[in-house]
């Protein structure tokens, strides 16, 4: 399942609506996460929108949900 974020740069996902924040931090660099990938076999991963891009075709496979918010990015 693929979930991108909103005209107003929120998303929200089947599991209850949850959303980033600052304190959320990318798993590969700890830079700010925008994104939140819910596995299928029950852990979740967190990562900036450079690394989400990255990792996003091997991921969907075996994610159960993904949560993204990299549209804030593009806010002024």
């Amino acid at each position: 399942m693929l979930i991108t974020a909103n005209e107003n740069g929120t998303g929200t996902d089947q599991s209850g609506g949850y959303t980033l924040s600052a304190n959320d931090r990318c798993d590969s660099c700890g830079a700010q996460a925008y994104i939140r990938v819910e596995m299928a076999s029950g852990g979740e991963l967190f990562f900036c929108a450079h690394h989400g891009k990255k990792f996003q075709e091997k991921l969907s496979g075996v994610a159960k949900s993904w949560h993204d918010e990299s549209a804030k990015l593009l806010e002024s």
